[in-house]
């Protein structure tokens, strides 16, 4: 199934790329190429419809100059066979054909993949997608991830280690009954088999998967924060280092981390490096933005691990009890708004 791949209608293809490819100088939200969207239905060899919630669709366009129009176009990569690249068909408005040429692939979720563009015989990696990747090789391709990936891609182990310790203390997950009712309802993802689809989620951290998201945040829509998450990262890890020698900083206590997080939030560290990183308070603000987003946003993007974000709002808050021994109903029934395999009951969304 993931070789199944169709042609996408003109319209579709033209508006994306008058949307963010037809400007002069250098395209705008780049990082939405490939296009990563719901899948529908539209491959011929899909036969069961229920099927659908576990895949994207995954349009590659290849925008060719306007003097130079190659003959033939694809696209190989590892969503499907690296020997049969896929043929590009070129776009075409008002019965004129235009300079983009497109493919629409079905890529299960929750995968990464690298691909090329084969462009008149001679290979290229994609000039307009800024996410590229080095194979054991040394061979540069682009990258592209779908819905509910949940590995990290762009952070390193340690860096991951630090980032989880600094979100505990932005979020509300580290009370006891927080994290009472978190491993509860991960534990029953556990036990859910097809409807624990988020259960793999990477979760270094002890909430909902927000280091996951910023990660693949990093990789993606905010690739521009990469630097400073790299740079301030390194920066606390020296501070703490020199803080606490004998320990490594992922283990160190709660109360250098509290300390830590009120000099950032005052906006000057002892032992910070002002020459790599002028504010430590814009960095915590920027961190703090990123990791409400993670906690609630919707699963697809890789936080809010298995809607476990919204359950907990969905627990937390509720309506007085109608009458003894009976619970109130939520103000936050999220539930209604997502498909079934989300954990949802809306037979209509399709995310």
């Amino acid at each position: 199934m993931s070789n199944s791949y169709f042609q996408k209608e003109d319209q579709f293809i033209l508006n994306c790329a008058t949307k963010y490819l037809a400007h002069s100088g250098r395209p705008t939200e780049a990082w939405r190429f490939p296009v990563i969207s719901t899948y529908a239905g539209g491959a011929t060899d899909f036969a069961d419809p229920n099927s659908f919630d576990d895949f994207n669709e995954v349009t590659f366009i290849y925008a060719a100059p306007a003097n130079a129009i190659p003959p033939s176009v694809g696209v190989v990569g590892t969503f499907g066979r690296l020997y049969e690249p896929l043929p590009l068909t070129r776009a075409s408005f008002e019965g004129e054909l235009t300079r983009y040429f497109s493919v629409t692939a079905v890529v299960p979720k929750a995968q990464k993949h690298l691909y090329r563009f084969i462009v008149d015989g001679q290979v290229l990696i994609d000039p307009v997608n800024p996410q590229q990747e080095t194979a054991d090789n040394g061979v540069v391709w682009s990258r592209f991830f779908t819905d509910t990936y949940g590995e990290p891609i762009v952070l390193e182990r340690w860096e991951l280690a630090i980032l989880s310790r600094l979100v505990a203390h932005l979020m509300p997950f580290r009370t006891g009954d927080a994290k009472n009712f978190l491993e509860r309802f991960y534990n029953y993802l556990d036990r859910g088999a097809k409807d624990a689809q988020f259960g793999n989620i990477y979760r270094l951290d002890d909430s909902v998967g927000e280091v996951n998201y910023i990660d693949n945040l990093l990789a993606r829509e905010e690739s521009h924060r990469l630097a400073d998450y790299k740079i301030c990262l390194s920066i606390i890890d020296q501070v703490l280092r020199q803080r606490n020698p004998y320990t490594e900083p992922s283990r160190m206590s709660v109360e250098i981390y509290k300390d830590l997080y009120n000099e950032m939030s005052g906006g000057f560290v002892q032992g910070w490096d002002y020459q790599r990183y002028s504010s430590p308070q814009f960095f915590l603000y920027l961190l703090r933005r990123h990791v409400v987003t993670g906690a609630f946003c919707h699963p697809k993007y890789g936080g809010n691990a298995g809607a476990a974000g919204w359950a907990y709002l969905e627990e937390t808050y509720r309506k007085p009890s109608p009458a003894p021994g009976v619970e109130g109903d939520t103000y936050f029934d999220w539930r209604r708004s997502l498909e079934p395999a989300a954990g949802g009951r809306n037979q209509d969304y399709r995310g």
